[in-house]
């Protein structure tokens, strides 16, 4: 299994993905006008944020949209009660048109299909094959740090996973396509979602992908992100999850794992990981709840 490194990306990082959009019916096609384009920041980084370009992109509806490649890499930004969690990689299986899959797609952002709130059944291709494990009702709230946390709507996130064995759709599993979803915000900033407990594999804490966008329109490749990390599982679900016999491969990796020794959330803050720690409540029998607020910086 391939572990999430943190990934600190210059020009030259985001020039080759500029280049991997060109390829593929579904891609986006993005030109850099000059040198000085924007830097997309995957890394951890404290502080830094990128210029903004603008550039033209196709939809999922055949028509043309614009979107703004504005990546904010703020380590944590307070105000008030609501944070900006630190800035992650996307890891090697985010299906964002960052890099190319082994399935049926590179770019699940572009699928018919991913704007969904229950992404426990596949939706690309032909199987329609359901993810198994503990139900999890998972809702994000997302609000604006300079403005008081105040809701953000129109928002939109995507969100993916791995499966309780620990494989992710479209990569080690090609011809699936679940644990994947786009979803936007309401009035109150938020979006719930319908998904299954993730597996615990070797060498990381269990953990949930996400990449905040300012629009809809603006969702279609990871590059018009405005945050990219990652959601951890909370400790004290995970225990109960892992005793399971249907997690059974989970059992061992995650006593072999803490935050402190994972290659992705190690070098964080205890203020950080507050944020980015989803606050679980149910059980294993009836299913959890989890929630979680998050910061942008607009």
């Amino acid at each position: 299994m391939q572990h999430d490194d943190h990934d600190n990306e210059g020009l030259n990082a985001d020039l080759a993905r500029i280049e991997q959009l060109r390829i593929g019916r579904r891609r986006a096609l993005a030109l850099l006008g000059s040198a000085g384009g924007s830097a997309v920041l995957l890394g951890c980084g404290a502080g830094e944020t990128s210029s903004a370009s603008t550039v033209t992109v196709s939809s999922t509806s055949s028509t043309t949209a614009t979107a703004t490649a504005t990546a904010t890499a703020t380590a944590t930004a307070t105000s008030g009660t609501c944070s900006v969690p630190a800035t992650e990689t996307n890891g090697p299986y985010p299906a964002d048109g960052t890099n190319t899959s082994s399935g049926l797609t590179s770019n699940a952002l572009t699928a018919t299909g991913v704007v969904r709130s229950d992404i426990r059944s596949s939706f690309v291709g032909s199987s329609t094959a359901v993810a198994s494990g503990v139900a999890v009702t998972f809702t994000v709230t997302i609000v604006d740090v300079n403005n008081g946390c105040a809701p953000l709507a129109g928002y939109a996130i995507y969100i993916w996973h791995c499966d309780k064995d620990g494989n992710y759709s479209l990569y080690n599993l090609p011809n699936e396509s679940y644990l994947r979803g786009v979803q936007v915000t309401d009035a109150n900033g938020q979006v719930t979602f319908t998904t299954i407990f993730p597996g615990c594999y070797s060498g990381r804490f269990p953990h949930i992908h996400f990449e905040v966008f300012s629009s809809l329109a603006n969702a279609t490749n990871a590059s018009y992100a405005r945050l990219i990390s990652q959601f951890a599982m909370a400790s004290s679900a995970c225990a109960e999850v892992y005793a399971l016999s249907a997690y059974s491969s989970s059992k061992t990796n995650y006593a072999n794992i803490s935050i402190a020794s994972d290659n992705v959330f190690g070098d964080n803050t205890s203020a950080q990981m507050a944020v980015m720690t989803l606050t679980m409540t149910g059980s294993t029998s009836a299913g959890y709840t989890a929630a979680a607020t998050i910061g942008i910086a607009t």
